[in-house]
C-alpha cells in the first residue's frame, strides 16, 4: 500500500499555514504576558524597557543581516534622512502605541485589549478616506460596519460590568494605541517598498528601543534589576515568544501563502487572547462578548476575499512586502 502524500507545493501551504496560525497564537500571548508581569506592582515604562533590551539584540543581527544583503543586491541606500523618517515611525508604531497598549491593560481586560487593538486596519481604512480621499470599497463598508458593530457589543457588556473605575480610561489608552499605530501603518507603506521589511522594522524597533531606554533613564534611572526571577522569565518570554518569534513565522507564512490568506487566519488572534485569558488569567468573557468578537473579526475575511478576487498579481506580490510590518507590534 502506497503512503498518503501531498504535493510539494500543498504541502509547503500547508506547512506555511501552520506557521502564520502559531505566530496568531504568539502575537496573542502579549496581552497575557502584560497582565501576569503587571502582577508584580512593575510599571509600565519599566516593563517596555525590559521587553526592548531581550529583543533589541535579535533586531541589532537582523538589522546587519538585511544592509548585507541590501548591498549585495545593490538595493536602495538608506541616507541620513531615511534614517531619520524611520526612526520618527519607530516612535511612533513601537514607542508611543506600544506605551498606550501596555498602560491600557492596567485597566482593561487581555481580551478587549486585543479586540480593541485589532481595529488598526480599520483605521487606516478610514484615515486613507479623510486624508488621501481614498475610495472606501462596498465591501469595505460592510466590513467597517462589522468590526464597530462586534465592538459596540463587546464594549458595552463590559462596561456594564466593570469593577475597575478607570475602565473607559483603559479603553482609551487601546484605542490611541490602535490609532496611533494606523498612522505608521500609512507612513511606512510609502517607505517598505524602497528598503524592504526586515530593514525597515529591525531599525524602526531599533530607534524605538533607544528612545524607551532614554525615557526610563531620565525618569527611573534605569532601575531595572530590583525585580523577582520570575517576572524577568515572563518579559523574556513576552520579547521572544510574543515579538520576536512570531515576527519570523509570520515572514515565512506571507512568502508562500500569500497576505490575504494570512491576515484570515491571523484573525485567530483575539480568540486566542480570550481563551488564553480566560484559562491563564481567569478572565470571564459573556456570549454578548463572544458575538462582539465574531462580529468585528469578520471583517477581516470579508475585506481580504474582497480584496484577494479584485487584486492583481503583481499588486499582491507588493502587499506581501507591505504587510509583514503589521504583525511585529
Amino acid at each position: 500500500m502506497k503512503a498518503l502524500s501531498l504535493p510539494a507545493s500543498n504541502r509547503a501551504q500547508l506547512i506555511a499555514s501552520l506557521l502564520v496560525f502559531i505566530s496568531a497564537i504568539c502575537f496573542a500571548a502579549k496581552a497575557v504576558l502584560v497582565k501576569l508581569a503587571y502582577r508584580f506592582d512593575i510599571d509600565t515604562i519599566s516593563m517596555l524597557a525590559l521587553r526592548m533590551i531581550f529583543s533589541l539584540p535579535f533586531f541589532i543581527v537582523i538589522a546587519i543581516y538585511s544592509n548585507r544583503k541590501a548591498k549585495l543586491r545593490q538595493q536602495t541606500p538608506i541616507t541620513g534622512r531615511d534614517l531619520l523618517k524611520i526612526a520618527g515611525l519607530g516612535l511612533l508604531g513601537y514607542y508611543f502605541a506600544s506605551m498606550f497598549d501596555f498602560m491600557g491593560l492596567k485597566y482593561i481586560s487581555a481580551g478587549l485589549e486585543r479586540l480593541i487593538l485589532f481595529i488598526y486596519p480599520t483605521l487606516v481604512v478610514i484615515i486613507s478616506y479623510f486624508l488621501f480621499k481614498k475610495r472606501i470599497t462596498k465591501a469595505q463598508g460592510w466590513a467597517l460596519g462589522l468590526t464597530y458593530f462586534g465592538i459596540t457589543i463587546a464594549f458595552l457588556e463590559n462596561l456594564l460590568h466593570r469593577t475597575n473605575a478607570n475602565f473607559l480610561l483603559g479603553v482609551s489608552y487601546v484605542f490611541l494605541s490602535a490609532f496611533v499605530f494606523a498612522f505608521y501603518l500609512i507612513g511606512g507603506s510609502n517607505v517598505i517598498p524602497r528598503f524592504g521589511t526586515w530593514r525597515f522594522t529591525s531599525l524602526a524597533m531599533i530607534s524605538a528601543s533607544i528612545a524607551i531606554l532614554i525615557h526610563h533613564g531620565i525618569t527611573l534611572q534605569w532601575r531595572l534589576w530590583h525585580y523577582p526571577m520570575e517576572l524577568y522569565g515572563l518579559i523574556f518570554l513576552m520579547a521572544i515568544i510574543a515579538t520576536v518569534l512570531p515576527s519570523f513565522l509570520v515572514a515565512e507564512g506571507l512568502r508562500v501563502i500569500g497576505s490575504s490568506n494570512t491576515s484570515i487566519i491571523s484573525s485567530f488572534s483575539p480568540v486566542a487572547t480570550i481563551i488564553m485569558a480566560n484559562f491563564i488569567l481567569g478572565e470571564q468573557f459573556g456570549w454578548l462578548q463572544w458575538l462582539g468578537t465574531f462580529s468585528s473579526d469578520r471583517w477581516r475575511v470579508v475585506d481580504e476575499l474582497a480584496e484577494k478576487v479584485a487584486m492583481s498579481d503583481k499588486l499582491q506580490a507588493r502587499r506581501n512586502k507591505i504587510i509583514l510590518k503589521i504583525y511585529a507590534q
